[in-house]
């Protein structure tokens, strides 16, 4: 029999840490297509590399700071949310302690134990320390691990930048014939790497992922160099 030991990932880690991934994965995601699709676009119109350059460092840095922000301001929010249920539950555990220490009880009832048991079990968390014993089973939050806004700004900036950055190296690196194809496959490969990878962190199909990445990832480029080719040759 295995003996686990203290360096194994709990459940709670594990799931905190794919969810981490897998927002990393997406963020990437984000950063190829909607860069792609900018410098394709641009290419469309244009084969001067430092106009590709600017295009795409603009929408690097637009799309990153973007993402940035808004996951903070997300984050913050739901930090908000965990911190108000903490200061609620810290109230009513002060004013009316019977009818917590009920109510978890009735919450670890739900969870298959017997109600002796899960009376036993109660009072012991409740003498620990109740406002973690209640945070953690009634409202699925724990009080020593809060969301933190910064942290997740700045996976989101990194993750984007990360997957901007491919397609803007493929498009202006190249000599000028080569530009177009090489950002195409580049980031037809990465979006297959990036469908893959979000799929197995998801537990889903990787086939379907695969292909509904990459299909929107060409629709997005296919479209923007067609807008790109009509306003070059309309001379905007």
């Amino acid at each position: 029999m295995t003996v686990p030991t203290h360096d194994e990932a709990h459940e709670g880690t594990l799931g905190s840490r794919l969810n981490w991934l897998r927002a990393a994965v997406l963020g990437a995601n984000d950063g190829i297509v909607s860069t792609a699709g900018l410098v394709v676009g641009v290419a469309g119109a244009t084969d001067d590399r430092s106009a590709l350059l600017t295009a795409g460092l603009a929408g690097l840095l637009a799309g990153s700071m973007s993402m940035a922000a808004g996951e903070y301001v997300s984050v913050s929010t739901q930090l908000d949310s965990e911190k108000a249920a903490l200061a609620l539950e810290r109230r009513e555990l002060r004013e009316q302690p019977d009818a917590e220490l009920e109510e978890l009880t009735e919450l670890l009832e739900q969870r298959g134990l017997t109600r002796d048991v899960a009376r036993e079990a109660a009072e012991q968390l409740t003498e620990r320390d109740a406002l973690k014993a209640h945070a953690r089973v009634e409202l699925g939050i724990d009080p020593d691990d809060l969301t933190n806004p910064w942290h997740a700004a700045w996976a989101s900036f990194l993750s984007f930048t990360v997957g901007a950055l491919l397609p803007l190296l493929a498009i202006v690196l190249p000599p000028a014939a080569w530009r177009l194809g090489v950002t195409v496959l580049s980031v037809l490969a990465a979006l297959v790497l990036t469908g893959w990878l979000s799929a197995r962190l998801g537990s889903a199909n990787p086939g379907r992922a695969v292909l509904r990445n990459v299909g929107g990832g060409a629709l997005a480029m296919g479209v923007t160099y067609a807008a790109g080719v009509l306003l070059g040759a309309a001379g905007v």
